[in-house]
């Protein structure tokens, strides 16, 4: 019963996948012979299940997903049509006839360890990224991907813009703000993971700030930042820096529905209003979010975007915009999809040209000295008519009095 209410990637979403991977293969790497994917987040994307093992997709044969653990989920929950059992890479490389020079893989998620103990029963004399090309094939949402997206949007917008105002009370603290969004987003139907791409990221639920919090510095790279909990938890926010009359409330959160994330900023005003210099630079972040969507349509460059954008901007603007002090990101927002960090971003080097279905967060935000990180962020799906939000069009600083 269990299994039969399971949700499945359909075998037409994964036959395209690995069609449209094998397509963009043969355009950047003529004459490649074989690709193998070890991340479970990849092998997820194209088997539908998120096992321990090695995805081996030759460019003349079918691709076939060998498994260490656990064949028996793996066989439970995808539909893919070669799956088969390992105890170690030995098994899989005895059905293997010959191996050709080069093996494409995931040098970004690697690690060393790991491919020393896979080349010692696949031999290949050389090894080059397929990074790239993963990150392209999987920028393109389908329709059925962008369902759980739009899914999860609607949770992002109910739970912060309707949920969380009801939460604030003065005294609490920024990790029970913080522990307290995470069960009602998990209530509400988020997965309760918030995945990210870049090496050895920590991440529970997003940054959770007040005041000055939200300005902090923190090894994650975003505009804002948190306390955290110590400095061997550096996440949710602060036991200590408790909620008081006057304080702004900063709130950046991911949510994902069957491993597809948005992401959303929200700002609140408790017990007070914030200074007007405060409120004019989050009101041009608000413009700054809904100029970037409008230019949010196929054929335009990422790094038009950018420049077209930070071109713009004066002197006064431009300091502590995307930042605090020294700590500011090179980037106005980032594609999302099964990661919260996806390729391509919105920056400079980016001169690729969006595509129907690339769905991006952005994240235009500023440092206010003495108050905090003001600005916003909402999920959009790239279209025809330009960036279609879909975590909600409220602008944030929503008052709490």
């Amino acid at each position: 019963m269990e299994n039969a209410l399971m949700e499945k990637v359909p075998l037409s979403q994964i036959e395209g996948r690995i069609k449209s991977f094998k397509a963009i293969m043969d355009a950047s790497n003529p004459g490649w012979e074989m690709a193998v994917i070890f991340s479970k987040i990849n092998i997820y994307y194209f088997t539908g299940t998120m096992q321990e093992g090695i995805l081996l997709i030759p460019c003349e044969e079918d691709p076939t997903l060998w498994v260490r653990r656990s064949y028996q989920r793996a066989m439970d929950e995808s539909l893919f049509p070669s799956i088969k059992p390992m105890k170690s890479f030995r098994d899989a490389r005895k059905e293997i006839k010959t191996l050709p020079d080069t093996v494409y893989l995931e040098t970004e998620v690697v690690p060393l360890a790991l491919y020393q103990r896979f080349t010692k029963h696949f031999p290949f004399k050389e090894f080059k990224p397929v990074d790239q090309q993963l990150a392209a094939v999987r920028a393109v949402k389908s329709e059925y991907e962008l369902s759980f997206m739009r899914k999860s949007g609607k949770i992002h917008q109910h739970v912060t813009e309707d949920m969380v105002p009801e939460m604030l009370h003065e005294g609490m603290s920024e990790a029970d703000l913080a522990v307290e969004i995470f069960k009602t987003l998990v209530s509400e139907g988020h997965d309760g993971l918030t995945r990210f791409g870049m090496f050895d990221n920590e991440m529970v639920v997003g940054h959770v700030g007040f005041g000055n919090s939200s300005i902090y510095p923190t090894y994650f790279d975003g505009a804002s930042g948190t306390r955290g909990i110590s400095p061997a938890a550096p996440v949710l926010g602060s036991r200590h820096r408790k909620l008081e009359k006057g304080d702004l409330v900063f709130v950046d959160v991911g949510c994902a529905v069957n491993g597809y994330n948005t992401d959303k900023t929200m700002t609140y005003m408790y017990g007070s209003t914030l200074p007007e210099h405060a409120l004019e630079a989050h009101q041009r972040c608000v413009e700054i979010q809904n100029q970037i969507a409008r230019m949010l349509k196929p054929g335009t460059i990422p790094s038009q975007i950018y420049g077209n954008i930070m071109d713009n901007l004066d002197d006064d603007f431009l300091e502590n915009f995307m930042g605090f002090g020294p700590r500011k990101v090179k980037f106005l927002g980032h594609a999302i999809g099964l990661l919260i960090d996806e390729l391509p971003v919105i920056a400079e080097r980016f001169d690729q040209p969006l595509q129907e279905g690339m769905v991006f967060a952005v994240e235009p935000k500023k440092g206010i000295k003495d108050v905090g990180m003001v600005g916003i962020e909402n999920t959009f799906i790239v279209t025809s008519n330009g960036g279609e939000c879909i975590t909600g069009n409220h602008p944030g600083m929503i008052p709490i009095f």
